[in-house]
């Protein structure tokens, strides 16, 4: 697994996932159909990215395309790197 995924999903396994999601939390999975984050949860999630990866992160680029997913997430943070 990609070194930014498994962040990823280390973070929100230790934060949000509750065991019953485990099964439910593909790469390609909404977090927001699955429940696993809520308004608050992205907030925290842009946190964990900035901090995590040295990313800035301008609150027009909260979006589902870039926040929705594990795969979703890792393609926003490398598109970020790159412009760095």
């Amino acid at each position: 697994m990609p070194e930014i995924e498994s962040k990823i999903q280390k973070f929100l396994m230790d934060n949000f996932v509750l065991s019953e999601q485990l099964d439910q939390l593909g790469f390609d999975e909404s977090f927001l159909e699955n429940g696993v984050v809520d308004s608050t949860g992205i907030l925290e999630l842009v946190f964990f990215v900035e901090d995590q990866f040295g990313i800035q992160i301008d609150t027009s680029e909260v979006l589902p395309e870039n926040f929705d997913s594990i795969n979703c997430l890792a393609a926003y943070i490398r598109r970020k790197q790159k412009v760095m």
